[in-house]
């Protein structure tokens, strides 16, 4: 992506990170409809159209982990915060998707 490298995490990491309480924000990047199904604890929602919006919300020295259905479009939206001079951000490697196939939890949204 013309230099640009996305940071992956994965689920356990997410969960190392949690257990060293390590804080990070977790942005669901899904559409509402989407997110009606569930979405993982914690998590907030900024569907991919409001990212552009709202990117300088998602600056900071916290890490934001982006995640989708199955990474690909929180890629693109890592890849877009990237290229903005947003560094602190990572893709949930294989989505809510992935998510779940490791046994975690998934919750109704708020």
């Amino acid at each position: 992506m013309f230099g640009i490298s996305i940071s992956e995490v994965t689920p356990q990491t997410l969960e190392e990170w949690d257990a060293e309480g390590r804080p990070y924000r977790l942005v669901d990047v899904r559409s509402m409809a989407e997110t009606e199904r569930g979405v993982l604890p914690g998590a907030e929602l900024v569907p991919l159209h409001l990212i552009p919006l709202r990117k300088d919300e998602l600056s900071g020295d916290r890490p934001v982990v982006l995640y989708c259905q199955t990474g690909a479009r929180s890629g693109q939206a890592c890849a877009f915060l990237a290229q903005q001079g947003i560094t602190n951000v990572h893709n949930l490697v294989g989505g809510i998707a992935g998510w779940a196939r490791s046994g975690k939890p998934i919750v109704a949204p708020d």
